[in-house]
């Protein structure tokens, strides 16, 4: 039998590419890690030291004596687990709102579900970036902060963004595909700060907004998110610093109850790991205000 628009495996199916739509769109924080499928409740890793070996006191790298016996060195690894979390919710839709309310309640619906997976998502990946162990951090100076009310006088924020750079350069790692995660507040500073000082500064490279992304400054790809906690901005080298243990990808089902409502579910299964932490500088006390 052919199918026609109004049937509910044909309805299923535009809720679940809407859905996924929406929320492929949300995500913010997901697009600086690399995607690693998972078949594991519990997922392991090995985090290794970022030191580079240097021999031993009285035994370095440069300079061995001719005949000589050789340096030694050993990299070290710190083991690391983290379990598989699920992330979920659900709406449902009934047949006379779909039908007759001036709102439409079934775009709505669709939209706050897919953009609450999508956010606690976001809030675990922020998290697990800015705890684990091992990130590089530095502090903004007093009266150099981000903030609109010194931001023209006292900032120094490419300065701040370049030490980012060098840090990541202290430890080895490329200066290439690197984000730049910010509140909506200090993204506005940012802008305010670059039109202050004139043409001599660069001005942030235009992007699209998808994934929160707002532009490109000295080489980093501006993320703007309410996630990001105020008085800190965080650069992260993009499918470096971070993983995404993914179980089950962004799964949409709906459930008929023909004459009554359609259920909408929403979930997914994975977890955030930070193999690499010195791919991560947090920049401490970018504002003094939350205005």
């Amino acid at each position: 039998m052919a199918d026609t628009v109004g049937m509910q495996d044909i309805r299923g199916e535009t809720i679940e590419r809407t859905v996924k739509g929406f929320a492929l769109q949300e995500y913010k924080f997901k697009q600086v890690c690399s995607i690693v499928r998972s078949n594991s409740w519990k997922e392991s890793y090995y985090q290794e030291g970022a030191t580079e070996l240097a021999g031993g006191t009285g035994s370095s790298v440069r300079g061995v004596p001719r005949g000589a016996s050789f340096p030694y060195g050993e990299p070290n690894w710190t083991k690391q687990a983290s379990y598989l979390e699920k992330y979920a919710m659900e709406g449902v839709i009934f047949m006379e709102d779909a039908l007759t309310d001036e709102i439409d309640v079934s775009a709505r619906t669709l939209l706050r579900i897919s953009r609450a997976v999508a956010k606690s998502v976001d809030d675990q990946i922020w998290s697990a970036l800015t705890t684990a162990s091992g990130v590089q951090t530095f502090t903004i100076d007093s009266g150099k902060e981000w903030d609109g009310t010194v931001a023209a006088s006292g900032a120094n924020i490419i300065d701040n963004l370049m030490r980012a750079k060098e840090m990541f350069m202290d430890y080895n790692y490329s200066s290439q595909n690197i984000y730049l995660l910010v509140n909506q507040h200090d993204h506005r500073s940012i802008v305010r700060y670059l039109s202050d000082k004139g043409a001599q500064f660069p001005t942030i490279a235009t992007n699209v907004t998808t994934n929160g992304l707002a532009g490109n400054l000295v080489g980093m790809k501006i993320v703007v998110s309410p996630s990001v906690a105020i008085s800190g901005a965080l650069v992260v080298i993009g499918n470096e610093a971070a993983t995404w243990k993914e179980a089950v990808p962004l799964t949409v089902k709906t459930i008929d109850d023909p004459g009554i409502k359609t259920t909408v579910r929403a979930w997914e299964l994975g977890v955030t790991q930070v193999p690499n932490p010195k791919a991560i500088v947090w920049i401490k006390n970018t504002r003094t205000t939350s205005a």
